[in-house]
This record gives structure tokens, sequence and C-alpha cells, in this order.
């Protein structure tokens, strides 16, 4: 347990974090980060632990789910606050999920106007979600609401082929 002087009280802790308790509260519950007792039975934050949260912070706003940080804390020796070295490291894993995530978004990006104008009005026959959408080849618009037959769009895009 780190010395009394190190814990700061978890209101303190929570202005200095920047994030409210029932946040520091939520990733007790999550395994994120660990408290300790006052002699009073108050929730106590170690100051290391400002860095941790600002690492489950940083994790969070580049879009990790609070699984793959927990997974990414769990790999730090004595569940420690991680290092600069430490984070370096988990970042480096992080790069093929990050780039998937900017490869998605400039896909949504170049295709959002075409998208918001098609009025398809389903995602699974959205040329964005569904980019073999066979439906979308016959025109605009919900095709099947507009009376088109499965199986004439099917034989379609058998012809097409």
């Amino acid at each position: 347990m780190p010395s009394p002087v190190s814990l700061l009280p978890i209101g303190d802790f929570s202005r200095r974090a920047g994030i409210a308790a029932s946040a520091l509260r939520f990733y007790e519950e999550q395994g994120l980060l660990q408290s300790h007792r006052s002699a009073s039975g108050r929730r106590q934050f170690a100051r290391g632990d400002l860095r941790r949260v600002a690492f489950i912070r940083a994790a969070q706003t580049v879009g990790l789910s609070l699984d793959q940080i927990r997974a990414a804390l769990a790999t730090l020796p004595d569940a420690r606050t991680p290092t600069a070295r430490d984070w370096e490291r988990l970042s480096r894993a992080w790069q093929p999920l990050l780039e998937a995530r900017i490869a998605e978004l400039e896909r949504l990006r170049d295709t959002l106007a075409s998208c918001i104008g098609c009025g398809c009005l389903s995602l699974n026959r959205c040329r964005l979600y569904n980019p073999q959408d066979a439906a979308g080849s016959r025109g605009p618009g919900a095709r099947y609401w507009l009376g088109d037959r499965s199986a004439d769009v099917l034989a379609d895009a058998a012809a097409d082929e």
C-alpha cells in the first residue's frame, strides 16, 4: 500500500484527474483502478494512479474498449502505473487497430454524401455497409419498397457476373 502521504481522497483525485468521482468508481468497478481505504473507510487513490487515469482516457480517446484497456493494463507488472516505455509498447500494439479505424473513417467521409442522398433506408443493403449490394445496382432508393423483387435482383446480379 502506498504511504498515506501519497494518497489523495477521491474528491481531490477527481479534481486533479479532471474526471468525475463517479467515473473513478466505475473504473474501479471495471478493474482499471484500485482504491485504498482511509481509516474512516473513504476511498483514496495513489498519486501515481493519475498517470493510469491519463492512460485510460487516452486509450478511450483512440477508441479502445474497456476490455482492451483492461487487457493492456494487465500486461504491466504488479498492476503498476504505465511508464513512458510501457505506453510506447502498448501503443505500438494498437497501431493496426488505429489504422483500420482511420481507413474506416476515411471511407465513411468519402461516401457519406452519396450515402445520405441514396435513400436506401436499409443497412442490410447499403453500399457503405454492404458493398456487394445487388439491389443497389438497380438504382437509388429502397428498391424492395419500390417493388423490386429479390429474385429479380439476384437474377440481374448473376447475369452481370
